[in-house]
């Protein structure tokens, strides 16, 4: 009797583990995505990279000094971020929120072809074909958004695809009432 005791206390214990974790991301509590980063409420790590659209600048986080913006980590590579591109135009052109890009492990005529296509919602963006700053920032997959304060501390990061409710839940409050950059 206790033989069969075992494994059937062990089915149920991993059943209301699977059933705790399925309520939580029903509810919006738990993304298995969403992997915490070392630097919210820390310095923003620097970086100094060629900028895509023109090599003979560079890409820094001190260009962005005194403002709250965003930095995105995309590819072209990468199905999410085709998916929230067309998101991040909107933020950049109707709520003028600054946005810096870091092009990572891609191809440099392939992003360009990309934003001449679908727009470019990028300040400015820095180009990572070897992960220079990627590594730098913990990033391990795009797209990542993080956004950095006037002060130039780290204070929220998402992994995934940027929309209007990560918009308004995470990134929003730090912009002002109206949503717009300040």
């Amino acid at each position: 009797m206790t033989r069969a005791i075992v494994p059937l206390a062990g089915f149920l214990v991993l059943a209301g583990l699977f059933w705790f974790v399925l309520a939580k991301m029903n509810q919006g509590e738990y993304n298995p995505r969403d992997v915490p980063t070392q630097f919210i409420g820390r310095a923003a790590p620097g970086f100094a990279l060629p900028d895509l659209m023109d090599p003979s600048r560079t890409v820094s986080p001190s260009d962005m000094a005194g403002k709250v913006w965003l930095l995105n980590v995309w590819g072209t590579w990468c199905p999410e971020c085709w998916k929230e591109h067309e998101y991040l135009v909107y933020l950049a052109e109707r709520k003028k929120v600054p946005i810096v890009g870091i092009n990572w492990r891609d191809d440099a005529a392939e992003a360009k072809a990309m934003l001449a296509r679908l727009g470019n919602p990028f300040h400015m963006i820095g180009f990572d074909p070897n992960s220079n700053a990627a590594i730098d920032w913990g990033v391990y997959g795009a797209p990542e958004t993080f956004l950095i304060d006037a002060e130039g501390i780290v204070r929220e990061k998402h992994t995934g695809a940027v929309n209007s409710r990560v918009w308004e839940e995470k990134f929003k409050p730090y912009f002002g009432t109206g949503g717009n950059a300040s």
